[in-house]
């Protein structure tokens, strides 16, 4: 598998069992990934372990991928950050450390990964820009913050079919100017 395989492709490869797909998803997409965790977990460690899980997951999930439901990418980002909060839940809200001074440094990507990200981050915040506030909101509290969509009803005081219903079209919206 080369790096121009699209990712749909790899992933229904991985379906099908082909172990050097998973090798080339991982290539492809673990920085990205592995810095989901972290935004959730605030742990390196446990951002490594959530992202192992994420990719068994994606081992034995692949199947259930459906491209014409959203983007290959963010189908991935939803089993990381579920493979996170699981995780978190796990070990509780907070991680205990003997190091006092964790968290107050940031840890820095290499250069070019650091461009990559500000420049997909100036798009994704212009596309949201471009939804309903209702929309976006909805998505932002979701995914951002990590909230299920019951929690982002009761946040909301909206109903639950509503809020799915919100988040839906802000996504196929997303999609469609990401695309």
């Amino acid at each position: 598998m080369d790096g121009e395989t699209p990712l749909p492709a790899l992933i229904e490869a991985i379906a099908a069992g082909d172990r050097l797909a998973l090798r080339a998803v991982y290539m492809r997409e673990s920085t990205r990934l592995f810095g989901i965790a972290t935004a959730i977990l605030r742990d390196r460690d446990a951002a490594a372990d959530a992202l192992h899980d994420a990719f068994l997951r994606l081992a034995a999930r692949a199947r259930q991928f459906d491209p014409a439901r959203g983007a290959a990418e963010a189908w991935l980002g939803g089993i990381v950050r579920h493979a996170a909060l699981d995780l978190a839940r796990r070990r509780g809200r907070e991680m205990p450390s003997d190091d006092p001074t964790l968290g107050d440094a940031a840890v820095e990507p290499a250069m070019l990964e650091t461009l990559d990200a500000e420049a997909q981050g100036r798009r994704l915040r212009a596309c949201l820009e471009t939804l309903e506030p209702r929309s976006r909101e909805g998505i932002l509290l979701a995914f951002v913050h990590g909230l299920s969509h019951a929690e982002v009803a009761a946040r909301l005081a909206e109903p639950l079919g509503t809020i799915k219903s919100w988040i839906r079209r802000g996504l196929l919206r997303l999609r469609s100017c990401l695309a």
